[in-house]
């Protein structure tokens, strides 16, 4: 059953081969037998699963099931889980169990998916390797000495495993595509404000946006439409009707325009990953697609601007963690500056100290002017790189990352090399728009991606495309050896 996909296990259920028990009891036993050398999940609660299935299949006898019904997901502990542990990979949150649910788990919970548990993911989602948990570094089941890709890694490393059907995401500047790429599924960053972010753990607020984590197009087409729609809680939130995205899943791609942007293609992307790319848009040219070179001429200031943006966001948003509300607390303090600053520093890690100091000095006085808004200015201008594309082609393509997985420890020291790890990722966060990364062909037996990127609310666009090329190859479809 674990093999199944979601639409596959959907079809199972409503035939009664087998029910959500079942399901649930296999995945939780594949837990048992395989988080341990992968260090995917932070909290399991089997109890609560097995008692989710129960009532799955009650309403699953009752002919109230949705396609959701039943499948047993993971959520990324960034996302507010009520009498769960909230952890968000960091010491400062260890002992947070949040009295609500975010909005998306109760979207999904609505639907009647069942929580496996959540998984292990960067601290406060900082991260492109999945090696800043306080937790510990999450494992790459293609390779377990290599990492698996963050801030989502312990997502990405479940499904890809077979931990779970599918799993929640968050994507700051690549968090979902980046390791979706590196474990080989396919992962969805949506439009900002297509997902109500309320209840979900901030680091950026202008950049965090949730999506789902999944085998297949279909699955995350079914995933994103029981996540989207309007929560008035979330003032960042589109008040948009969320379309059928499953309905246009097989419409012709006869003649769509796929921008291939010229600076996505040059220095910096192995060679390997380039063949694999290249063999995918040879499978568009068969469907009839046709290829257009694009320029994004300021795409290579997408990485120094979004390390002065996202920084100064965080620093704002991890504020509130001071030892007094909740969170972390230091032991017998002096006085109130000494509970301040022994909690902040115990609770909060390495790279999570090092964004915050550089995101209070770009917001310092005599340095806003400078950093912070300077790059704000330039953001428009990649947006605006964006929008002219988008008046010669329907969707842009590339690499979602210039590698494939690399080993563990390999650019822990190394703090701007691992931040070029997200080179293709950060502008479509800065720009606000959709992005998918889907499984092409492997290159030195590593997972390798292929970005697509769409217009502002073209997410059923971006998954009508990605589900053709998965019917006309089964990439998608490859597990990591020992985890089949």
């Amino acid at each position: 059953m674990h093999t199944m996909t979601i639409a596959e296990m959907a079809r199972g259920l409503r035939d009664g081969a087998f029910s959500s028990v079942d399901l649930v009891r296999a995945f939780l036993d594949r837990i048992e037998r395989y988080n341990d050398g992968l260090n995917a999940y932070i909290t399991v609660d089997a109890e609560a699963a097995l008692a989710q299935a129960e009532a799955a299949d009650a309403r699953l006898r009752a002919g109230d099931a949705t396609p959701l019904t039943g499948i047993p997901i993971a959520h990324k502990d960034i996302f507010c889980t009520r009498g769960v542990r909230t952890s968000c990979g960091s010491r400062m949150l260890d002992n947070f169990v949040a009295p609500y649910d975010a909005t998306v788990v109760s979207h999904l919970a609505r639907a009647g998916v069942v929580m496996l548990g959540k998984t292990n993911m960067d601290e406060f989602a900082m991260g492109s390797s999945n090696e800043t948990s306080f937790y510990g570094p999450v494992r790459n089941p293609w390779d377990t000495d290599r990492v698996p890709g963050g801030s989502s890694g312990g997502s990405a490393a479940a499904v890809a495993a077979r931990l779970a059907a599918a799993a929640t995401g968050t994507d700051t500047g690549g968090s979902i595509r980046q390791p979706a790429a590196l474990c080989g599924i396919t992962g969805l960053k949506p439009t900002y404000g297509r997902v109500s972010r309320w209840g979900m753990i901030a680091f950026a607020s202008s950049l965090d946006q949730g999506g789902p984590m999944t085998r297949s197009a279909e699955d995350a087409a079914l995933m994103l439409a029981a996540m989207a729609g309007f929560d008035e809680r979330d003032s960042t939130c589109v008040d948009r009707p969320v379309p059928d995205y499953a309905a246009s899943l097989h419409d012709d791609i006869t003649g769509l325009r796929i921008g291939l942007p010229k600076e996505y293609f040059g220095e910096g992307l192995e060679s390997g990953v380039a063949d694999s790319v290249e063999a995918a848009l040879d499978e568009y040219r068969k469907l009839g697609a046709d290829l257009v070179e694009i320029s994004l001429p300021n795409s290579h200031l997408a990485v120094p601007t979004y390390y002065v943006v996202a920084p100064a966001e965080c620093s704002s948003n991890l504020a509130r963690y001071d030892g007094v509300r909740f969170g972390h607390r230091c032991d017998d303090p002096k006085d109130l500056e000494d509970l301040y600053k022994r909690s902040r520093a115990e609770g909060f890690g390495a790279e999570v100290k090092r964004r915050v100091m550089i995101g209070t000095y770009v917001l310092s006085a005599g340095y806003y002017d400078a950093y912070y808004l300077k790059a704000q200015k330039i953001r428009h201008l990649i947006s605006d790189d964006f929008r002219r594309a988008f008046e010669q082609v329907d969707v842009i393509m590339g690499p979602t990352t210039p590698s494939p997985a690399f080993r563990l420890g390999e650019k822990k020291d190394d703090p701007v090399t691992m931040y070029l790890s997200d080179i293709y990722t950060i502008a479509v966060n800065l720009a606000g728009l959709p992005a998918l990364s889907l499984p092409v062909a492997p290159a030195e037996g590593l997972p390798v991606g292929l970005q697509i990127i769409g217009d502002y609310f073209g997410e059923a666009r971006l998954l009508n495309v990605a589900h053709r090329l998965q019917q006309a190859t089964d990439w998608h479809r490859a597990a990591p050896g020992g985890f089949e």
